[in-house]
């Protein structure tokens, strides 16, 4: 079972604006900011896979057989149970599930850096740079976060596994209440806890209902004299608060114990595999969006040893994740994408005398998987050319991929926040959901 322990308290948690104070009561402010949102019609959730650094196209879903060998790389591509679509041999356990997801291979931004690409990636927006990585625009996570909050009371909106390092997922001018709330712990590890949802040293569950009824008590004056329901929001909101930290839904949804040995094998019994199966827990339980943040993906050289580690741990996740959603009848709930910010240079390099060959960074066509929550599986979205340089059908922008997924949560992708210069701002500029996908 699984120990919500004590642990430093994150600067961009969720729960950072509440937990650390709930002896003065601050999440209720948080709670009371996200409810202004309107909650959207769809009952649906995001899993994001987040394999950031960025994967190669050529090495997991849009390889070329037929290109020189500096080019096609190490594997070939093996048939799927959907008919012409080919992965790479790295992932035989998704080829069997491949009618379960699609295939975008013609993603594409203009930023070749990692911030840039990540705040693109992230926000849809352009503005950072390696000498400016300040975050200038939310998430997409945090947009979702204020719109539609949680989709089951007593749980925060959006979770990051273990956390949010190198990435831009905060919340920028929608409102530090809309911050990701971070696990900060490697769930494969049998003394893994959940930080920032302990209360603060000294304070025990009978002491915080305590501080709440003396605030009560005190709140009867002006009761008295208050006459359009102000205090009666309050308590709704503190009650959310108290919820949160005290109550059952959160401690269940963490609870990687719960789950069957075998199918915490079939996930993989590392980080990610772990981290992917405690998302569906946490999607299945009302989170509306979960990011599983795998930092490590930029490999400039020693590509095949690294790859030969990752993949397989990957294909095991992802094909268990696509399973495990189906046999529980969420996989018309919820939409689960693996993606990185960019993906690698067709052309390998020629490594050194101390490495073996890598990828360098490229964003001029990237792949990525999505299936889940309405998108139709077995399908193929865009091409590229026989050397996997460039987009030859299809291209579609980071803003397409957004409206994709707001159209999934039941979102109006144009809704409008005022930025930090009073100035109205849309979640996504331009863009479509992609229509095939449909």
């Amino acid at each position: 079972m699984v120990r919500l322990g004590v642990g430093g308290t994150s600067r961009r948690s969720f729960l950072r604006l509440g937990v650390s104070g709930l002896a003065s009561l601050n999440l209720p402010g948080v709670l009371r900011a996200r409810a202004a949102g309107s909650p959207a019609a769809k009952d649906t959730r995001v899993i994001l896979f987040w394999l950031q650094g960025g994967p190669s196209h050529m090495d997991l879903w849009d390889m070329k057989p037929e290109a020189p060998a500096e080019y096609r790389g190490f594997w070939r591509p093996i048939p799927t149970n959907v008919p012409g679509i080919r992965i790479s041999e790295m992932f035989p356990k998704q080829a069997k599930v491949a009618d379960k997801f699609s295939i975008v291979r013609s993603l594409h931004h203009g930023d070749t850096d990692h911030p840039g690409s990540q705040h693109i990636l992230m926000t849809g927006r352009a503005g950072v740079t390696v000498v400016d990585l300040v975050q200038k625009s939310p998430a997409l996570a945090a947009t979702v976060s204020r719109v539609v909050g949680p989709r089951r009371r007593g749980l925060p909106a959006h979770v990051v596994s273990p956390g949010v390092q190198g990435s831009y997922f905060g919340a920028s001018y929608v409102g530090r209440a809309y911050e990701p709330f971070e696990i900060g712990g490697d769930p494969a590890r049998k003394e893994f806890s959940v930080r920032n949802l302990t209360l603060p040293g000294g304070m025990t569950v009978e002491r915080l209902d305590d501080r709440r009824r003396l605030r009560r008590s005190l709140d009867t004056m002006c009761r008295e004299v208050e006459t359009s329901g102000m205090m009666d929001a309050v308590d709704q909101f503190e009650q959310q608060a108290f919820e949160l930290v005290t109550g059952s839904a959160v401690r269940r949804a963490f609870d990687l114990g719960a789950e069957a040995e075998p199918l915490r094998d079939r996930y993989g019994r590392n980080a990610w595999g772990q981290s992917l199966l405690l998302a569906r827990r946490l999607a299945e339980a009302g989170v509306t969006f979960v990011t599983v943040n795998w930092v490590g993906w930029d490999q400039h050289a020693n590509l095949k040893p690294v790859m030969l580690d990752y993949l397989p741990k990957v294909d095991a996740a992802v094909s268990a994740l696509f399973e495990d959603l189906a046999a529980r009848g969420l996989d018309e709930k919820v939409l689960v994408i693996v993606m990185g910010e960019m993906s690698r240079t067709p052309r390998m390099n020629n490594g050194s005398a101390t490495d073996q060959p890598g990828r360098d960074h490229w964003n001029d066509a990237i792949s990525l998987a999505l299936g889940g929550g309405g998108v139709k599986g077995g399908r193929i979205v865009g091409a590229t050319d026989p050397r996997g340089e460039y987009i030859t059908e299809r291209p579609v922008t980071v803003q397409d991929l957004h409206a994709t997924i707001y159209h999934v949560l039941g979102i109006d992708p144009y809704t409008s926040f005022l930025n930090n210069a009073g100035r109205p701002v849309s979640a996504i500029d331009d863009g479509t959901p992609i229509r095939e996908l449909f």
